[in-house]
């Protein structure tokens, strides 16, 4: 056996055989130092760009939780402990945005963030489910109505017949 030292100074035994030489099918590839990737100044700025878009979208997402966070607490008992009528006001907010032009050029901009849209959408919905159900109710009501004239109209006549 033959003890090599680790850089640890300590000994670590490892067993030669003399008798099988031992054969190397790959080579081991030396380390070389990783190329930096040279990127251009327009890759970076429309880099920078796509990050600032993406962090807009990720803080209007934030923003809207927060919105649900206070309307759910509004209408638990939290509230009525605390006697507070308005847990959070909310004013028009905006995020940046970057938006590019058609000669390639970019605009730093907001973008008005819209805290009430869902409730616009669920009440356009509910408004648009109302309407359907109205216009198949009223076949089926016009329907009865009809058969029970035309039941009254029968038994006039049977009536008058017996007389």
């Amino acid at each position: 056996m033959k003890k090599i030292q680790d850089n640890y100074k300590n000994l670590i035994s490892l067993k030669v055989s003399l008798l099988q030489p031992a054969t190397m099918t790959t080579a081991i590839v030396p380390l070389q130092p990783q190329e930096e990737k040279v990127i251009s100044g327009w890759e970076r700025l429309v880099a920078q760009t796509e990050l600032i878009n993406q962090m807009a979208k990720e803080l209007e997402g934030a923003i809207l939780e927060l919105k649900t966070i206070a309307c759910t607490l509004k209408t638990q008992s939290f509230l009525k402990e605390k006697s507070c009528n308005n847990i959070c006001e909310y004013f028009v907010v905006g995020v940046p945005c970057v938006k590019q032009k058609s000669d390639e050029s970019f605009i730093l901009t907001m973008r008005k963030v819209d805290l009430f849209r869902a409730e616009r959408e669920a009440a356009q919905l509910a408004q648009q489910l109302r309407q359907q159900t109205k216009k198949r109710l009223t076949p089926q009501r016009h329907r009865k109505n009809k058969s029970e004239a035309n039941t009254t109209l029968l038994l006039k006549r049977v009536l008058i017949n017996k007389s």
